[in-house]
């Protein structure tokens, strides 16, 4: 149980450690933005996933929580 909690916290983690630093990158890129300076598929599909990626860890570590809270 306790190693079901151990990996949720760290997947949690990495995802909220990773993943917005990432974003710094991508946003930087030159195909990011077009000439216009209007975001290109190329960020749009980036931040989905970063968002996705997020969500994952909010999930995560909820359940990690709930697995903490229900284990005797």
């Amino acid at each position: 149980m306790i190693a079901l909690v151990v990996v949720l916290f760290l997947n949690a983690g990495f995802n909220v450690l990773v993943w917005p630093r990432f974003y710094t990158r991508v946003a930087k890129d030159p195909r990011a933005r077009d000439e216009n300076g209007k975001a290109t598929p190329f960020l749009r599909v980036h931040v989905i996933l970063i968002a996705i990626a997020l969500v994952l860890a909010v999930a995560s570590a909820a359940a990690g929580i709930t697995v903490l809270a229900l284990a005797p």
